[in-house]
């Protein structure tokens, strides 16, 4: 199922052990490799560990009372794992970041992200337009197929828009003959 990215920040983040809520979600740690996010940035009153971070892996489920893992136990710090605590200290903001296309055109700023809940790969980007372009436009959609990089200032996308050859004109000047309107008949017509 789809979600918007925004909506899952300020979720609960609920014990399976006590049934209590333990914290609540602050920021997602991306993956800028693969648009995948591998873990939120946890906020709370009960955390011992600040910054604390819960991997995805450990996320049992996604329901409408929060986020449910199995203890406080599930939440790690910056350095306990090398290959999250690396993403987080990138400190890569999606939400804001300018979008391109290849020709170097700016198509506006991402302003959400929709995520596919059971993998937690971001599928598609919401990009809002500049101030004056939104008044005549909506906001685009853009497919993460669509997108050629990212890099620290912009995400560069593939341009949609194709250039039409003009169509050649004819080599010669002949006027077009009509096969069928010969002012000579065929010889199978005759008898």
């Amino acid at each position: 199922m789809l979600i918007l990215g925004s909506r899952l920040i300020g979720t609960p983040i609920m014990s399976l052990q006590t049934g209590a809520q333990l914290a609540s979600i602050k920021a997602p740690v991306i993956d800028t490799s693969n648009l995948k996010i591998v873990g939120y940035e946890v906020e709370g009153p009960l955390l011992d560990i600040r910054p604390a971070l819960l991997r995805i892996d450990d996320v049992r489920e996604l329901s409408n009372v929060g986020m449910i893992i199995d203890s406080s136990d599930e939440f790690v710090g910056v350095d306990d794992v090398i290959d999250m605590g690396k993403m987080y200290k990138l400190n890569f903001k999606l939400i804001g970041l300018q979008v391109i296309s290849e020709s170097k055109q700016k198509l506006g700023r991402v302003s959400d992200y929709s995520l596919d809940t059971s993998s937690f790969v971001i599928q598609q980007l919401n990009v809002r337009h500049g101030i004056i372009k939104s008044f005549t436009d909506t906001e685009l959609l853009i497919h993460r197929s669509q997108i050629v990089e990212i890099n620290d200032s912009a995400i560069v996308v593939r341009s949609t828009a194709q250039n039409i050859k003009p169509v050649a004109s004819p080599a010669s000047n002949s006027a077009y003959l009509n096969p069928f309107r010969s002012s000579v008949p065929s010889s199978e017509n005759r008898k």
